[in-house]
């Protein structure tokens, strides 16, 4: 009875240990079970231009501010906010029953003073003839001339003083200095207006200045250029518009200043657009963009990359075929592809997609791609 017991015991056991022996057994991979085939491409030179972006600050080729030269009631207003006027237009108009009065007493006061010179200059003549038949003697000759001298000055005087109550009464009309645009009016008819009171503005935007700023570094590596001539200097560039829709002009770019900014170090360049649907107005902002060819620079595919902690990463292919999680400085992104500034070469293999299954140290089997291949386009 034991003996039986016995032989069922080592029975049940050898069972067991030879379950356990085929389940470690399944477990097992070979190491061609462990190696894992992903697509692997070169680093690619690419000769592209890329833009350098800076904050814009757009005006109106001309925008004047209108304010009032005179003291007085707003009497009339003749154009709305935001209405187009032509130059010699009236705007505004200032009560000029003053203004007029003045003109009428200036007039009067040149009437009269070229009345007492008429007088003068007569008693003058009388003395002349008086002299040459020995009446009278030269000294009052000198008298008269001296008389008629001063009525003339008179005259002037009054001329001047006419001319001003001329200009006057001009200015109670306010005219438009040029095509454009009005701005907002911030009084209304019947207001009192102060010397120097605002009235509104004009802008001509049929064109407009874009101002942009560029550092001490990148005015020097264009003033460096062997073809540099800031008196001819023009570069093209686009705009980006605040909510990132293209402008669909090119403008033109120079040299707006001629020394940098203290606070900041920096020099302004202004840049001309056309404008000819007035969607650009005085004061409104986006993005400058200008070309810089690169060169040949080395570029890797976006799918390559990944961060962590701000920093970019690829996984390059060693000699042995193991990848190993490489940093690298990224630069512009250039369509689908990230700019090397530092970090990889041109003989360096990367993992082209992938990634996240991947760890530092993995043995992998290549596939080795073409970029075309890779990205199954014929261009980037």
């Amino acid at each position: 009875m034991k003996a039986n017991t016995i032989s069922s015991l080592l029975i049940t056991s050898f069972g067991i240990f030879a379950i356990a022996s085929c389940t470690v057994n399944s477990t097992e991979k070979s190491p061609d079970q462990e190696t894992k085939l992903i697509p692997v491409t070169k680093i690619i030179p690419l000769d592209t231009t890329i833009y350098n972006s800076y904050i814009a600050d757009i005006q109106a080729v001309k925008n004047v501010e209108l304010r009032s030269r005179l003291t007085g009631f707003l009497e009339r207003i003749y154009v709305d906010e935001g209405a187009s006027v032509r130059k010699g237009q009236i705007l505004f108009k200032i009560n000029d029953a003053e203004y007029s009065a003045d003109l009428a007493r200036a007039e009067a006061a040149l009437n009269n003073a070229v009345a007492d010179a008429k007088t003068v200059e007569l008693e003058k003549q009388r003395t002349e003839l008086l002299v040459n038949k020995k009446i009278v003697s030269t000294t009052e000759l000198e008298l008269a001339k001296a008389r008629f001298k001063a009525a003339q000055s008179k005259i002037e005087e009054a001329r001047s003083l006419y001319q001003l109550a001329k200009t006057r009464l001009s200015q109670t009309l306010i005219r438009a200095p040029f095509d454009g645009t009005i701005d907002r009016i911030p009084l209304k008819e019947g207001s009192l207006l102060e010397e120097g009171a605002l009235l509104t503005s004009v802008s001509d935007l049929s064109s407009v200045n874009v101002y942009f700023d560029i550092s001490e570094k990148e005015y020097l590596k264009i003033a460096t250029d062997s073809l540099f001539d800031k008196n001819t200097f023009k570069k093209k560039v686009t705009l980006t518009l605040a909510d990132g829709d293209s402008y669909p002009f090119e403008g033109v770019a120079e040299f707006a200043e001629s020394e940098f900014a203290s606070n900041t170090g920096s020099i302004s360049l202004r840049a001309r657009f056309k404008n000819p649907g007035g969607l650009l107005k005085h004061g409104s902002s986006g993005k400058i963009n200008v070309p810089v060819e690169t060169g040949k620079t080395l570029a890797v595919h976006q799918k390559s990359v990944f961060e962590i902690q701000d920093r970019t990463y690829v996984y390059t292919l060693d000699q042995n075929n193991k990848v190993k999680m490489t940093p690298f400085k990224a630069g512009q992104r250039v369509g689908h592809f990230y700019l090397i500034e530092d970090g990889l070469n041109d003989n360096d293999k990367v993992v082209f997609e992938g990634t996240q299954s991947l760890k530092d140290g993995m043995h992998v089997q290549p596939n080795y791609l073409e970029m075309q291949e890779a990205t199954g386009k014929s261009k980037i």
